[in-house]
């Protein structure tokens, strides 16, 4: 890397290393942000599915209740 620089700086080009060096950290910092976000986008719909596993739970639980002769389930408006 050292002699591709000490080239570059003796062809008068340090402007393209410049927007080299800084394209690379740009697009290398999109790619772990969209890392990121697709990670916490799993994370998200884990926490969803297990809510709706909870949710499934609960309402199985009130329709064996009405099976034996309880009140359903009355909402407060």
């Amino acid at each position: 890397m050292d002699e591709l620089t000490k080239t570059i700086a003796s062809r008068g080009d340090l402007a393209h290393l410049a927007l080299f060096l800084w394209a690379s950290g740009a697009s290398a910092l999109l790619a772990w942000t969209l890392r990121e976000l697709a990670r916490a986008n799993q994370r998200f719909e884990d926490f969803v599915k297990e809510i709706a596993a909870l949710n499934r739970l609960f309402s199985s639980d009130r329709s064996r209740e009405r099976s034996f002769g309880q009140p359903p389930y009355q909402r407060k408006d």
